[in-house]
C-alpha cells in the first residue's frame, strides 16, 4: 500500500505539469493555430519563474505565497512568448509548424547563453522547498486525502482547479463556442460577427499561459525548483503534445492521458521500489525510454481515428470564401 501512495504522490506533479501545457495546446489548437512551441513556451515560463523565485528566496516569505507569485510570473512570460507565434501564424500567416519549432530551438540557446554569462552555469538553482506535507482540510480525507493531498506540492491543487474552470470555459461559455467555430469553420464564425483573428489571438495566449504555469510546475514537482537550459524540459512540450492528441483535444480526454503518461515516467524511476520488476535485471535507461516509446505506440493505433480541429494550421483569409 505504500508503494501505491508513493507511485500515485509522485506521479501526480508530473501529470499536471503535462496535463497544463496540454490543455493550452487544446485552445490554440481548437481556434486553429498549431502550437508546436509549446516545449519552448514551457521553458520560457519556467525560466522566469525560477529567476523570481531566485531573487525572492531568501526574502522571508511563505514558500507558497513564493509558489504562488512564481506562477503568475511563469503565466506572464508564456504569454509575451506565445505572442510571437500569434504574430507569425495570424497576422503574417506564416508557416505554424515552422515558426513553431524555431521558437523551440531559440530559447534553450538563449536560456544556457544567459545563465552561463549571469550565473556561471547551465541554468538557475533555487534553495527554497515548495514541498509540503499534507494539503489543508483536503489531506485529511481518509485514503483519498492521503493518497492525493499529502507529501505533495500545491501544484496539484491549482493544476486540478485550473482543469475544472478550463472545461467550464470550454464547454459553457460563449468564448468556447465561439473559439471552437473558429477552429472548424471560420467563415462562418465570421459571416455571424465573430472576430476570427482576435479569437485566436485569444486561444493562443491561454495557451501560452497555461504552457507557462506547466513549465514552472515541472521545475517545481520535478526538478525540485531548478531550471536547466542544457537539459530543457525534457520533451516534456512535445510529450503534452501527443497527450493533446492522445485526448482528442478533450479536457477529460487529456486528464486521463497524462495521468497514463505521467505513470509510466513514475514507474520508470521507481523500479527498485517494484520487487517483479527490480529483479528482472534489466537497466534502468531502457525504463526511462517507456513513456516516450508509449507515445509513438499510442499514437501509431490512435492516429486514425484521431479528428483534429478542421482549419487548424490553416491561415485565415477572408477573401478566399
Amino acid at each position: 500500500m505504500n508503494t501505491i501512495y508513493y507511485l500515485i504522490q509522485n506521479m501526480l506533479p508530473v501529470a499536471i505539469s503535462l496535463l497544463l501545457v496540454a490543455l493550452g495546446g487544446m485552445f490554440s489548437e481548437t481556434g486553429g493555430i498549431i502550437n508546436i512551441a509549446l516545449e519552448g513556451i514551457m521553458l520560457f515560463g519556467a525560466y522566469f519563474a525560477a529567476l523570481f523565485v531566485y531573487f525572492v528566496q531568501d526574502s522571508g516569505l511563505n514558500p507558497q505565497t513564493i509558489l504562488l507569485l512564481g506562477m503568475v510570473v511563469a503565466a506572464i512570460a508564456g504569454l509575451v512568448y506565445s505572442l510571437l507565434l500569434a504574430f507569425a501564424a495570424i497576422n503574417m500567416k506564416a508557416d505554424q509548424v515552422i515558426t513553431g519549432t524555431s521558437l523551440n530551438m531559440m530559447i534553450p540557446a538563449a536560456i544556457l547563453l544567459f545563465s552561463k554569462m549571469f550565473f556561471f552555469s547551465d541554468g538557475i538553482t533555487t534553495k527554497i522547498n515548495f514541498y509540503i506535507r499534507k494539503v489543508p482540510i483536503l489531506g485529511d480525507i481518509p485514503v483519498i486525502g492521503n493518497m492525493f493531498f499529502q507529501r505533495t506540492y500545491l501544484t496539484v491543487v491549482i493544476g486540478f482547479a485550473i482543469l475544472i474552470i478550463v472545461t467550464l470555459v470550454f464547454y459553457k461559455t460563449k468564448f468556447g463556442l465561439r473559439l471552437r467555430a473558429c477552429g472548424e469553420h471560420p467563415h462562418a464564425a465570421d459571416s455571424v460577427g465573430i472576430n476570427v483573428q482576435r479569437m485566436r489571438y485569444a486561444g493562443t495566449m491561454i495557451s501560452g499561459v497555461l504552457g507557462g504555469i506547466g513549465g514552472f510546475f515541472y521545475s517545481v514537482g520535478i526538478m525540485d525548483g531548478n531550471v536547466n537550459g542544457h537539459t530543457g524540459v525534457a520533451g516534456f512540450g512535445f510529450l503534452a503534445l501527443a497527450v493533446m492528441i492522445f485526448g482528442q483535444w478533450r479536457p477529460g480526454r487529456i486528464l486521463l492521458g497524462a495521468l497514463f503518461f505521467a505513470f509510466l515516467r513514475t514507474l520508470a524511476y521507481s523500479v527498485s521500489l517494484i520487487p517483479f520488476l527490480y529483479n528482472l535485471g534489466i537497466n534502468q535507461t531502457y525504463y526511462r525510454m517507456m513513456p516516450y516509446l508509449a507515445t509513438m505506440v499510442v499514437l501509431a493505433f490512435t492516429s486514425k481515428k484521431s479528428r483534429a480541429p478542421k482549419a487548424e494550421g490553416i491561415p485565415y483569409d477572408k477573401s478566399s470564401r
